[in-house]
């Protein structure tokens, strides 16, 4: 997903840092989710990756939900709740892909892909529920813009395995951008969020890098 570069500089501050973000490292610039959206990338490659992303973002309380309730910023409450309510739908969805997708594809390393998953899981919920103001918030908005390019990967998954993708209902980039701008209320809280928004991005990232090396290896089994 390319983001609004006008809307980047109409708004600018925060939100031009944030949307640059993940304009630049996000889901939308890794290989790995591009060829997993073309019609003829190895459905073993599909499930992999939808098994994943349900090991990641598939369990409650997820990244919004920790942020809703260790957030300390009053004015991004409403945002977050609704995009808390919204990711539960996403949740839902990537439940059903896993689902249809059927059983992981036999990988070598399988307990060490594992293992690293869980260690991302474990850095998004500590990332979540910082105590440091703006961090979790940060996250929070990080996640839902990256999520408009993992779910292009998803609903090519989708057609794949005979699933009817949802509408999603994550708040949209205006929306967003103008939270950002209004709860960048010194540069403290605006380096926080920044930090907050990067840390996403890399686990997101990391988690393509993983999926990538998982099918060269089942490539060269």
């Amino acid at each position: 997903m390319a983001f609004d570069s006008a809307l980047g500089q109409r708004i600018g501050g925060s939100w031009g840092t944030i949307a640059t973000l993940a304009s630049v490292d996000g889901t939308a610039t890794h290989p790995m989710p591009r060829a997993l959206s073309g019609t003829t990338v190895a459905v073993r490659d599909l499930t992999d990756a939808v098994h994943a992303l349900c090991w990641l973002h598939g369990r409650h309380p997820g990244v919004i939900d920790h942020a809703a309730a260790h957030s300390h910023q009053p004015a991004a409450q409403d945002w977050l709740e609704s995009a808390a309510a919204a990711f539960t739908e996403e949740r839902t969805y990537l439940a059903r892909l896993t689902a249809a997708a059927g059983p992981l594809p036999s990988t070598p390393g399988q307990a060490e892909s594992e293992a690293a998953v869980a260690g991302q899981r474990h850095a998004l919920d500590m990332l979540a529920q910082s105590d440091r103001t703006g961090c979790a918030t940060g996250a929070a908005i990080a996640l839902v813009l990256d999520w408009a390019a993992v779910r292009v990967m998803l609903d090519a998954a989708a057609r794949r395995f005979g699933v009817e993708p949802p509408a999603s209902d994550l708040p949209d980039e205006m929306e967003t951008a103008s939270l950002v701008s209004a709860l960048a209320e010194t540069p403290a809280i605006e380096r926080a969020m920044a930090f907050g928004a990067q840390q996403i991005l890399a686990q997101h990232r990391g988690l393509w890098d993983l999926l990538e090396a998982r099918a060269s290896a089942r490539n060269h089994q």
